[in-house]
């Protein structure tokens, strides 16, 4: 099997235009248009993310010149943070609007980000690790 020399990208394929770290949020921002309620897209993040970014700082969208902020959501509707998102990466989400905004909802799961998570636990302090011993 051999693949075609030349074919037609998706019109639903969008490449985000910037990528910034302002307010303590990592923005997305696409190109100027309409993003319609119930639309797949698949959005690629195509700039390097800030080396300033904090990896819990939650993601947004713009639009354009807009100066709107909407969420980037998981499958489970809970905020996107920087941790899960990857430079050169194809998120595929769809937009649900409401009367006063919007949010971008990924498909599937965001990259996996990393924990601190305790195993259990069971009413007392943690311990503090151990300090290395010469």
């Amino acid at each position: 099997m051999s693949c075609k020399p030349v074919c037609k990208l998706c019109p639903n394929l969008i490449l985000s235009q910037a990528v910034t770290f302002t307010g303590g949020n990592l923005v997305i921002n696409l190109p100027a248009g309409s993003y319609n309620n119930g639309q797949k897209y698949c959005i690629v993040v195509a700039q390097a993310i800030p080396a300033a970014t904090t990896i819990n700082a939650p993601v947004v969208v713009t639009v354009g010149a807009g100066t709107q902020q909407y969420p980037l959501a998981n499958q489970y509707c809970a905020q996107v943070t920087a941790c899960g998102i990857r430079t050169r990466t194809r998120y595929s989400v769809v937009v649900s609007t409401s009367a006063t905004g919007g949010t971008f909802k990924l498909l599937g799961n965001a990259c996996p980000c990393p924990t601190n998570n305790l195993p259990a636990i069971n009413g007392t302090a943690p311990a503090d690790p151990a300090a290395p011993t010469t």
